[in-house]
């Protein structure tokens, strides 16, 4: 038998199931921020997060899958095939028209679905991901046709164990009629067994797209089965990032906060060599990771349910017993207690739910920022590539959840899109319609905020990338500067060697010469240093003329003088030189200056 207990700590909001049938059910929502229309004042997102004891290896079990969008809704005609492979075909489970057993709960989804084939539903990991180890634990909550949360349901558990007895009681539960006067039920499954989502798809028709998105991560939306004045089906399947306190770390004192000296920078808790952004981000004291709210809401005339159920997870964050306790506070809310007063409109709840989502993108960004800010203290002081990697990769995460938020955006416009058929005939729709606008609204503005925020962060992101690039190009210019300042002098102490070995050439040459043993230089050691002398002197003149009349640019001539110019530079040189120390010595009373005038011109023809 089922049985009603205390359940243990929480594990990961992963989930989130919302359908209506008979009467319904509200699931909570974080309130929003910092507004009076906020369903529950939340503290804290972390209310259930991992123990500062707890193992590192958790942590690289968190990464998402990359989702595969074309298995995300009904619409795709060929749910979970591999054309490669996939040669199942569809046959029926009760041909002819035969009535199904009492227990065809156990064979869904084909029971209701037979396009889904086993190989279908094997590849799409639906059924895998549950497990009957554990006790599956439900907690209720139920909203009566007033709009008030009644009390003693929301401290009610039941607990689904693999014996055969205790899952047949609650398939017998799940068929009874429900009572009179209960607007919502709401079912907060922790640990979600096999047994209890076959019974759950079958006995409220859930698509099995929904369980196989939420199992893959895929980002979902779409209605089904619209019936005018009597309801439908919403699947939102909803990807989100919330953050978590990093294991073995303290949360930071006011004081501390975009303090760099207060606090040394950890580096990441393990170094890869890849940039996925499908794994968690570690922060200087938080882990950014992605969560997930899968709702399905079957709306009809009279009732609504919701299901919301948390598969095992490596890493507690909150649990389903604490997502049942703020849904039940949200009820003690006097702005959305108001609103289920004047709507029957179960879509205000299924709205709530995606506050949660919001209020957990908000503290994801305020530790985002304050990691920021001490990435931004660190360039300012350091040129660390470590530092630009880091970066690097947080701007790619902040691309990757641009994504998520257009997503969160696109489900908000989808709620908006897809009015409740059975609000028909409610002679209140049209003020109901205008109050679900209202609250669509206002939470799409908060969701424009996000994306200013992450927009503002994406572009600090940049600003300090490029203060790293700078940072770097400035000190790669001043070691280039010292390197050509000790080249210059280098080039100018060669170019003394070049002056020294230009003067001593011709000496060198003459002595080589007139050190050559033969009779018509040495006849008979004849030859004397003056002779030497007068050779060298000679010799050196007509280098020194020689070489700098080769040269295209030289001091001793104006800029473009022709070859001959060039060749008669002595002659020039010495002129200048005697006019320019006569025009300095020259009497005061000369009324024109007077000087030589040394004018050389080709010769006559």
């Amino acid at each position: 038998m089922y049985c009603l207990g205390s359940e243990p700590a929480g594990f990961s909001i992963g989930r989130l199931l919302v359908s209506r049938k008979g009467n319904g059910l509200y699931t909570h929502v974080p309130p929003r921020r910092h507004r009076r229309s906020i369903p529950v004042a939340l503290s804290s997102l972390g209310g259930g997060r991992k123990d500062p004891g707890s193992s590192q290896a958790d942590i690289t079990k968190l990464r998402t899958p990359v989702p595969p969008y074309r298995h995300a809704a009904p619409s795709a005609p060929w749910p979970w095939m591999d054309f490669d492979v996939d040669e199942s075909t569809v046959e029926p489970l009760y041909p002819g028209g035969l009535a199904s057993p009492s227990d065809h709960w156990k064979t869904y989804p084909q029971n209701l679905f037979g396009n889904w084939t086993p190989d279908q539903v094997q590849r799409s990991k639906m059924l895998t991901a549950c497990s009957d180890s554990q006790p599956c634990l439900i907690h209720n909550v139920e909203v009566k046709d007033d709009g008030h949360f009644d009390k003693a349901a929301g401290e009610r558990t039941i607990t689904v164990t693999a014996d055969s007895a205790s899952y047949q009681a609650f398939w017998n539960e799940l068929q009874q009629p429900r009572p009179e006067g209960i607007r919502i039920r709401a079912f907060f499954v922790d640990n979600l067994s096999l047994n209890v989502l076959k019974m759950l798809g079958t006995t409220f028709d859930i698509e099995p797209f929904f369980f196989s998105s939420s199992t893959n991560w895929i980002p979902s939306r779409y209605q089904e089965d619209a019936k005018a004045e009597y309801g439908d089906h919403i699947t939102v399947t909803l990807p989100f990032i919330c953050s978590m306190r990093k294991p073995g770390t303290r949360p930071e004192s006011i004081s501390s906060v975009g303090s760099v000296t207060s606090q040394k920078f950890a580096p990441a808790m393990h170094e890869v060599l890849e940039i996925n952004t499908q794994a968690p981000l570690e922060l200087t004291h938080e882990i950014l990771l992605q969560d997930l709210l899968a709702i399905h809401m079957v709306r009809t005339r009279d009732s609504s349910t919701i299901i919301s159920y948390h598969p095992i997870s490596n890493l507690k964050k909150t649990s389903a017993k604490r997502l049942q306790s703020l849904v039940q506070r949200t009820g003690d809310s006097v702005y959305w207690s108001k609103l289920f007063a004047k709507s029957r409109d179960p879509t205000f709840v299924f709205l709530a739910i995606l506050w949660y989502a919001l209020y957990a993108w908000d503290e994801a960004f305020e530790a985002l920022y304050r990691h920021i800010n001490k990435l931004e203290s660190k360039v300012l002081g350091t040129n660390d590539i470590n530092l630009t990697r880091e970066l690097h990769k947080v701007q790619a995460y902040l691309l990757h959840y641009q994504q998520l938020l257009q997503d969160f955006h696109k489900s908000v416009d989808f709620v908006r899109n897809s009015p409740n058929p059975a609000m028909d005939c409610d002679k209140d729709k049209d003020n109901s319609a205008e109050l679900l606008a209202r609250e669509v609204d206002n939470l799409l503005s908060e969701i424009n905020r996000l994306e200013g925020h992450r927009t503002m962060q994406s572009d600090r992101l940049k600003n300090v990338m490029q203060l790293a690039f700078a940072t770097v190009n400035i000190e790669d210019s001043r070691a280039m500067k010292r390197l050509t300042e000790a080249s210059m002098r280098d080039s100018a102490a060669m170019k003394q060697i070049s002056y020294l070995t230009m003067i001593f050439l011709p000496a060198s040459l003459i002595a080589s010469v007139f050190g050559m043993n033969v009779a018509e230089i040495n006849p008979g050691t004849r030859e004397t240093l003056s002779h030497y002398a007068e050779a060298t002197v000679t010799l050196t003149v007509l280098t020194a003329w020689l070489v700098i009349a080769m040269q295209t640019e030289s001091s001793f001539w104006p800029r473009g003088s022709p070859w001959w110019r060039r060749l008669v530079w002595p002659i020039c040189f010495v002129a200048g030189r005697v006019r320019a120390s006569y025009l300095r010595h020259r009497p005061a009373d000369e009324q024109r200056p007077i000087g030589f005038n040394v004018t050389v011109s080709p010769p006559d023809p």
